[in-house]
């Protein structure tokens, strides 16, 4: 409310101050009582003037709404739309949608979708798991043997780096011609598959060998596949060793940087090859850990977090003698991107001090392991301790917290190059159903941070069929150029045994994956019946959406998946919470709600009604929702006539279609069509003339009829030219808009129509094409009345060039209109203004003229009220909308302004009537923003503290074999590929050919009309130097008529109202983790098998190097000279 404030400006509300919500404040309610006790002294050099009173004002207002009703009225053509809709009843029928049989049959169809997928993904695995079965191990195969087509020698061919580092390879790599494929937006051959091995495991090693020789194997199960659903995508088996093979051949994608693609490391892998996971990581920070080994444990927690998915629970803590949380997350909270970046952050800042106690860090890991008051997974619980050593076995705390269960897992990774023994770790992880590894250097950090999956892929291997359970994931970027896809995964399990009698093979072999386009799905959906606010959404088991119009990331190629909420996708509100749960359970439900929305161009709020309704997919974990307004129940079909359609004759014959031909345009309008797909042969172009050439060149080969055309778009949009046409015919061609200030008239319609007139004002014509896509169409749908939007200006943005360019206002509508009780509004109508002489109109309907040329004269002796036009020097009068937006003004300087941010124009005058609750706020975070890259900062540019060897070392004939000698080779190896090594940007580096924009966060700030819809007066208190307003809402439109005294204390500064988007981290991460959001982890769990062997347990990464390769190396680095071509070797396990 207005309150006396020391600076210019009614002083804001302080957080939970209350609000007025309904009536004016008393301070109000007052000035309307007592009206002319308040009127200010006159103003300096208008001494015969006096602030203008109440119903003065309201006589202005009054005055304003008559005109704009009266031209809309005349020109708009809203009245005259509706009957020209009854006149040509027969044209066409209302058709209903019944929310409940549409969703039940969209959901239906999505799974069966799916379910043809999920039968080629068993084919696949069960083939996979007979091949792998069948094949005998080689200990002895050669490259030669082995003959694929490698889908990243084309690229290495290109980079003489790579191409010297496998110079002198064996393996037999096809060469393979590609076509262009539209369903894969790529290049394939369909006759062989493609294999991608990461850049860190050699190609040539036996395991990876024999790996190539049996998924051979797979490609006429791809092929065969194909042939049965000829809509099936990519078809990929990622194997653990790392090997991915895929269907159809496509040369890889390469990226600026090193390739760091592992399947093992993606979304789809990772939850297909294990169950969910409650993970509790403890690093040692004791004195002993520091300069590279400290390094080394940030940069493998790190990659450590990349391995969950947003099923998994996890918590991060430092120990020393006291064990301690790393960040402010003091229980296990959902390993989502956004806590993952709040954990890699709070990494960072760990400092090594005092002496080891691996009590403290086992305590603290188990008591949040047994904490049930929180949200978690419930399935998979492990420990993963990071240290450099020690000798405690701290046994008495596994018979606290774990004997004889064991129900917690326990891996252990001894960190950096020392001198300790390792039994201690190994007991650890042995005598815990875990597993040990060693990371000696930064070259062990990615494989040994993801082979725990091969551990607790165990039990579902033994759980054997049960196990075999097709799951769906997140959204996320294809790597190979689909978009947006989900994919089906299912393990492929190990069914070997050692030999009769042996325990059943406990490893899994890999995961087998299809992939489903977005746009595929979105294709079952009905899309135009739906009106242009209508739509359908699913999401997930975790409330992240699948379909949903505001799925739109703006980047691409980063490894995360896309995870938008439910509640993120929409303004989230009570009624949006329990729908969503009720999702998530999987329930049925219907509800009518009352909602905010944001319009298209994300500058307005309107408060609307909503029908909501919802059912599960059946055999899948998603829902699937609908969402309609009231006023697109019903919609219309166009019925083009018996007697046309069995004429056989092209479309172009048709009655009305001559009104789509640019030579109708100079008498008829400019005529743009929705960039529809009317018909599969019909060429896309962005460019709406070079379309509408394209749609009317197939016309003149295309009958109603076609079979390849569809029907419903194509006969609306027919209907819909004439409809428009009969428009102008009626009211638009016989009037002068000139006489009004016109620059065009305008019409917009369901089926896809947006015509122009006259033809001269298209040149000007911005709006998109789409009616469903433009925001003025969208909005004038959801709000009675006439809706005004300026033209959008960025406050960074030079202002409006008024003297080379003609600027309009768009004014719509919404057309609606009953036919036997059924309501509809298939059509928006409007005028665009001319903004220099409206403004000018806009004094004159504003001031105290009683004739329209003679402005009301005040000499030195009578008394007079001030007005917009005499008085501009000292009123301010100006027309605002209802998202904040400057429409009109009387001061000739602020026409430039027009379409900004009121709170730029008049700061004080915007935060007075926020104050008194004319506008209302809404504040929200798009996650879905892209950002510019940021420049790499300083930190580490320093030497890194590699280990350098001392002169008795090189002496020494042992060191030359050693771990050490090894891992500096490793170092130098990953320092040529990194420019920094423990700062690498991996979504950079397995990003696209050029550096993209990062996904952010940005905060939005959005304002619409509040509660007050009086007409009162109110003080700007400013001590010295106070100001009088006026401000009416103008009914039937979404504009604020304001009146105000122009401000006297430009040295007075008041608080800015920001309406613009900042770069946010988004909402206190903290405070969220605090009340999470409802979610539901997979229904099935395999964290326990009694068969299973435990007896693998550890072992350490590196194998034994050649000593005369170490020693050439060694002398070379010595000698300051670079390295020879040498692969780089990452042991792979042998199967």
């Amino acid at each position: 409310m207005a309150v006396p404030a020391r600076t210019c400006g009614a002083r804001r509300p302080g957080p939970g101050a209350p609000r007025p919500a309904g009536r004016p404040p008393r301070l109000l309610l007052l000035l309307l009582l007592l009206p002319p006790l308040l009127l200010p002294p006159a103003a300096p050099g208008a001494a015969a003037y006096s602030f203008p009173q109440l119903h003065t004002m309201q006589h202005w207002a009054r005055r304003l709404e008559q005109e704009i009703d009266g031209v809309m009225r005349i020109f708009g053509g809203a009245q005259q739309l509706r009957e020209i809709y009854r006149d040509n009843r027969n044209l066409f029928a209302v058709q209903e949608n019944e929310p409940r049989a549409l969703v039940e049959k969209v959901a239906g169809d999505i799974e069966g979708l799916l379910a043809r997928k999920v039968q080629a993904l068993k084919r696949l695995a069960d083939a996979a798991e007979t091949f792998q079965k069948a094949h005998r191990w080689q200990d002895n195969i050669k490259e030669e043997d082995i003959v694929y087509y490698d889908a990243k020698a084309d690229a290495e061919l290109d980079d003489p780096e790579v191409e010297d580092l496998e110079r002198g390879s064996k393996v037999s790599t096809l060469k393979l011609d590609f076509v262009e494929d539209a369903n894969f937006k790529n290049k394939v051959n369909y006759s062989y598959t493609a294999v991608q091995i990461p850049t860190d495991i050699y190609k040539g090693s036996t395991v990876i060998l024999n790996e190539l020789n049996w998924t051979e194997a797979l490609e006429s199960v791809f092929a065969e596949n194909r042939r049965r659903d000829p809509t099936l995508l990519w078809q990929v088996f990622g194997s653990a060793t790392g090997v991915t093979r895929y269907y159809p051949a496509t040369p890889w994608r390469a990226p600026k940087k090193i390739d760091l693609y592992d399947v093992r490391r993606r979304p789809w892998y990772i939850q297909g090859a294990s169950s969910p996971k409650d993970m509790v990581i403890i690093v040692d920070v004791s004195g002993s850990v520091s300069g590279l080994t400290l390094k080394l444990m940030k940069t493998s927690v790190c990659e450590m977090l990349d391995t969950l998915s947003d099923d998994d629970y996890v918590n991060v803590a430092s120990f020393n003698e006291k064990a301690q949380p790393v960040s402010c997350f003091t229980h296990l909270v959902q390993a989502n991107v956004r806590n993952k970046k709040v954990f890699k952050e709070a990494v960072q800042g760990m400092v090594a001090k005092g002496t080891t106690g691996y009590k403290a860090g086992f305590e603290y890991a188990f008591d949040q392991l047994q904490n049930s008051n929180i949200s978690r997974a419930n399935c998979n619980k492990m420990i993963m301790m990071f240290t450099d050593g020690g000798e405690d076995r701290v046994q008495d705390v596994f018979e606290k917290y774990n004997w004889p269960n064991r129900t917690v897992r326990v891996f252990t990774f001894s960190v950096g190059q020392h001198n300790y023994d390792v039994t201690p770790l190994q007991w650890m992880a042995c005598a815990n159903k875990g597993y040990y590894f060693e990371i000696p250097s930064i070259g062990a950090i990615r494989i040994n941070t993801q082979e725990y999956l091969d551990v607790l892929g165990r039990p579902m291997v033994l759980a054997g069929k049960e196990a075999k359970q097709v799951q769906w994931t997140n959204v996320y970027e294809d790597a190979l150029g689909l978009g947006l896809v989900v994919t089906g995964t299912l393990p492929v399990f190990n069914l070997t045994q050692d030999g009769p009698g042996e325990k059943k093979n406990q490893l899994i072999l890999g995961v087998m994956g299809i992939d489903v386009a977005l746009n595929d799905i979105k294709r079952l959906t009905p899309n135009y019946t739906l009106g242009a606010n209508g739509y359908v959404f699913a999401i997930d088991l975790n409330g992240y959406v699948l379909l949903h119009p505001n799925l739109r990331p703006q980047t691409t190629n980063f490894r995360e998946p896309v995870t938008l909420d439910f509640l993120d996708a929409e303004l989230e509100d009570e009624n949006k919470e329990e729908i969503r749960r009720s999702m998530i359970d999987g329930s049925r439900g219907h509800r009518q709600i009352r909602t905010l929305v944001k319009s298209l161009d994300e500058r307005y709020i309107d408060e609307v009604m909503r029908n909501y309704t919802w059912v599960p997919i059946r055999s899948t974990n998603y829902s699937l929702g609908l969402v309609l307004p009231p006023y697109s129940t019903f919609y219309l079909q166009a019925n083009l006539s018996d007697q046309i359609l069995q004429v056989k004759l092209p479309i172009s014959k048709l009655k009305d279609f001559e009104f789509l031909l640019p030579s109708s345009f100079e008498s008829e309008g400019h005529v743009f069509i929705a960039p529809r797909e009317y018909c599969k042969d019909l060429n896309a172009s962005d460019n709406n003339t070079e379309f509408l050439k394209n749609f009317i060149e197939l016309m003149e080969k295309v009958t109603p009829d076609s079979k390849q055309c569809n029907n419903f778009l194509l006969h609306n949009l027919i209907l819909d030219t004439g409809i428009t046409q009969q428009l102008v015919e009626r009211v638009w061609r016989d009037q002068d808009l000139n006489t009004y200030s016109l620059l065009a008239v305008f019409a917009a319609t369901d089926g896809g129509i947006t015509r122009v007139f006259p033809n001269k004002a298209a040149e000007d014509w911005t709006e998109n094409p789409e009616p469903f896509n433009a925001s003025f169409y969208r909005r004038s749908l959801d709000n009675r009345g006439y809706v005004f939007r300026p033209p959008h200006q960025e406050a960074l943005l030079r202002p409006l060039e008024l003297e080379n360019d003609t600027v309009g206002i768009l004014v719509s509508t919404a057309v609606e209109f009953s036919l036997g009780g059924r309501t509809l509004r298939p059509a928006v109508v409007g005028v665009k203004l001319d903004l220099e002489a409206w403004a000018e109109k806009f004094k004159v309907l504003a001031s105290n003229r009683t004739h329209q040329d003679q402005p009301q004269k005040c000499g030195p002796s009578t008394h007079c009220e001030m007005d917009c036009e005499v008085n501009n020097e000292d009123l301010l009068c100006v027309l605002i909308d209802d998202g904040g937006f400057l429409v009109l003004s009387n001061q000739n300087h602020q026409w430039d302004q027009v379409g900004r941010f009121f709170s730029e124009v008049d700061a004080n005058l915007m935060l007075a009537l926020y104050n008194n609750s004319f506008y209302a706020r809404k504040e929200s975070f798009d996650y879905q923003a892209a950002c510019a890259p940021q420049p790499p900062g300083n930190l580490g540019a320093a030497p890194r503290g590699v280990f350098v060897p001392t002169v008795a070392d090189l002496l020494n004939l042992a060191w030359w074999s050693s771990a050490a000698a090894w891992s500096l080779f490793q170092q130098l190896l990953y320092g040529l590929v990194y420019h920094s090594w423990f700062q690498a940007d991996p979504a950079e580096a397995e990003g696209s050919p050029e550096a993209r924009e990062s996904s952010c966060v940005v905060k939005q700030t959005q304002y619409y009309f509040g509660p007050v819809n009086a007409s009162y007066n109110a003080i700007i208190d400013c001590g010295n130097c106070s100001r009088l307003f006026h401000a009416q809402r103008l009914s039937n439109t979404n504009l604020l008529f304001v009146v105000a005294e122009k401000p006297l204390c430009s040295q007075c500064e008041a608080g800015r109202l920001l309406q613009k988007e900042t770069h946010s981290d988004g909402p206190e991460q903290c405070e969220l983790v605090q009340r999470p959001r409802y979610r539901r982890g997979p229904h099935i769990c395999f964290d326990y098998n009694a068969t299973e062997d435990t007896s693998d347990c550890g072992r350490g990464a590196s194998f034994p190097p050649s000593l005369g390769v170490l020693v050439s190396l060694q002398l070379l680095l010595l000698l300051g000279l670079p390295p020879g071509p040498q692969a780089l070797h990452v042991p792979a396990r042998r199967l």
